[in-house]
């Protein structure tokens, strides 16, 4: 390849280099697809095991503490073998976890999926402590937080089509029958309906099963670049003292737990905030369901072009600057999406996700800077964060199911959680800007 003088964002530039490159940003594709088929479940499972929101959102503790549990022992495995290994193991274990759904089917109960959900997220966690640092790792340091967010770009895609799946192939096979409905069925009228619904829900779940076990058969019969997997010594409290010493990093971990809780939040609890404002408007429930998924994928699918243009920005703008900007703009359609009970809310909410696109590759790029190999323990921390999608949304649908607050619907009130998560990523910006760190 000819030489213009310029770094290249990946490695060199080479075939060599972009084949494992687009092998591992693929990985994100399916992490995304696996976060954003769960998070119309909150509303599904509620639905269709006649559970309070509450109890429905149990299904985001399982699916995030899967995250939380396994982070650190992803980062020790890593660091004993590869990045390479952890992929693998983590593809392994979502194949389990999708495939686990059918034996939860068979039980007609709910526990069983909340299981499944945590040994798919356990594979998620080593997926994402694997190769968020071994995107970073693929290239020169000064293009690292670039090269993260090209990858992370990715991630939406998934997620578009995660959503696209739930809405036309789980919410609109539902059986129609509404929550009040549902709630004066018989016993065995109800596991008739239940078994059904359940039927419908599992199926993309055995089928991204399959498709990730392609995935893991086409990286394990790839050569893939070692980057920082010199050294195989596991010292871990000595690692965590060093890197929990940097504010960027210890701020960052901060950052990154209350972004997660607000993006989960914003994405879990669209579905309730347009059903309670199109059923004021006299549309059935399943019909106001479906229409708010509608506008959480043309949410996904600005936050997917968002993330194009936010990696183009980064070129001429200072990080730490940007992620600021972008914080208060979210902060501020967050304060219109709980004053606002029209569809200007909606509207508002949707805003959002163009804001929320930079974040998550930009706070990890900033915090794992200079890391070199304690990165992997580093990037652990940072999937650990990733808890505040287990612990905020609970939080949130427990306001929900208030139904009203000072006079106002309870699920517009409860956004001023996701706003409070934004004013401390602003701060992080600020923090980072001011301070150099980025």
């Amino acid at each position: 390849m000819k030489n213009t003088g310029k770094k290249s964002i990946i490695g060199d530039g080479t075939w060599a280099a972009l084949i494992p490159f687009v092998l591992i940003t693929s990985c994100f594709a399916l992490w995304g697809f696996a976060n954003d088929i769960t998070n119309p479940m909150v509303k599904a499972f509620s639905k269709i095991f006649r559970m309070s929101v509450t109890e429905g959102a149990l299904v985001q503790v399982a699916f995030y503490g899967g995250y939380f549990a396994m982070a650190f022992p992803a980062a020790m495995f890593i660091r004993k073998y590869s990045y390479k290994a952890g992929v693998m193991l983590g593809l392994g274990l979502y194949a389990l976890g999708a495939f686990l759904f059918f034996p939860a089917k068979l039980t007609g109960s709910y526990y069983p999926f909340l299981l499944a959900y945590f040994i798919l997220t356990c594979g998620l966690s080593f997926l994402e402590t694997s190769s968020n640092p071994y995107i970073l790792s693929m290239g020169d340091e000064a293009t690292a937080t670039r090269r993260l967010n090209l990858a992370q770009a990715f991630n939406p895609i998934g997620s578009l089509l995660g959503m696209y799946v739930a809405m036309n192939f789980i919410q609109n096979r539902l059986h129609p029958m509404d929550t009040a409905e549902r709630a004066m069925l018989s016993g065995e009228e109800f596991a008739a309906v239940r078994d059904s619904d359940l039927e419908t829900l599992i199926a993309p779940y055995l089928v991204i099963g399959l498709v990730t076990v392609g995935v893991l058969l086409l990286i394990r019969f790839t050569r893939m670049p070692r980057n920082n997997d010199q050294s195989h010594s596991i010292n871990l409290m000595p690692t965590l003292r060093r890197i929990f010493a940097l504010p960027r990093y210890r701020e960052g971990v901060l950052a990154q737990f209350f972004y997660v809780g607000a993006q989960i939040m914003c994405w879990t609890f669209i579905i309730q905030y347009g059903t309670r404002l199109f059923m004021s408007q006299g549309m059935e429930e399943q019909a106001a369901e479906v229409l708010s998924q509608q506008y959480n994928i043309v949410a996904m699918g600005i936050f997917c072009v968002s993330r194009f243009v936010c990696t183009f920005l980064l070129r001429y703008l200072n990080p730490g600057l940007l992620l600021r900007t972008l914080a208060i703009v979210a902060g501020v359609f967050t304060i219109g999406a709980i004053f606002l009970q029209n569809v200007y809310g909606m509207y508002c909410l949707v805003g959002i996700s163009a804001c929320m696109s930079l974040m998550f590759p930009t706070i990890y790029g900033i915090a794992l800077q200079g890391l070199g190999d304690d990165a992997k323990f580093g990037a652990a921390g940072l999937i650990m964060a990733i808890l505040g999608g287990s612990v905020l949304p609970p939080v949130q649908a427990s306001i929900i199911d208030m139904q009203t607050v000072l006079g106002m619907p309870a699920v517009n009130v409860s956004f001023l959680l996701p706003f409070i998560c934004f004013v401390v990523v602003t701060v992080y910006g600020h923090r980072a800007y001011r301070c150099g760190w980025s």
